[in-house]
């Protein structure tokens, strides 16, 4: 796990001031390794589909050049926390925002800018994994230690 372990290190500043893992990053993973298998404890988390699911929530939505970007090889457009917020779910982006105690704006803000960053990681060839399983469960591997 090594190599996630450098990549989630160093992907926006991993830490945060108590020497944890940035919780908004810890709900990024969370949504990317969640097959939409319900269950888990993760109320809005439980219906993202993971990786796949979020990228064609982003395609379904009209803003799959924004997730394009982040899974092919060039540079990452940017998405709002309102874009974010109306693909997702401003609902979800609320729960996850009481989950942590913070604004729906701040989360939404927060996750715009962790979203692009993590997929674009996990997608390091440029592409949607094969399996997207492997990818989702490295994830959740790396969210249970």
């Amino acid at each position: 796990m090594g190599f996630l372990d450098g990549m989630l290190g160093n992907l926006m500043g991993g830490a945060n001031t108590s020497g944890g893992t940035n919780p908004l990053l810890q709900i990024a993973m969370q949504m990317l390794a969640n097959k939409g298998s319900g269950g888990t404890g993760g109320g809005a988390l439980d219906s993202m589909g993971g990786l796949s699911g979020i990228v064609s929530a982003f395609q379904q939505g009209g803003l799959g050049h924004l997730a394009d970007s982040w899974v092919g090889t060039g540079e990452n457009l940017p998405v709002s926390g309102d874009q974010l917020s109306q693909i997702l779910g401003s609902d979800k982006i609320g729960e996850i925002a009481s989950q942590l105690g913070m604004s729906q704006g701040d989360a939404a803000g927060g996750l715009a800018k962790i979203l692009p960053e993590l997929i674009n990681h996990i997608t390091p060839n440029g592409q949607m994994p094969a399996n997207h399983g492997i990818v989702e469960d490295a994830l959740a591997m790396f969210l249970r230690r």
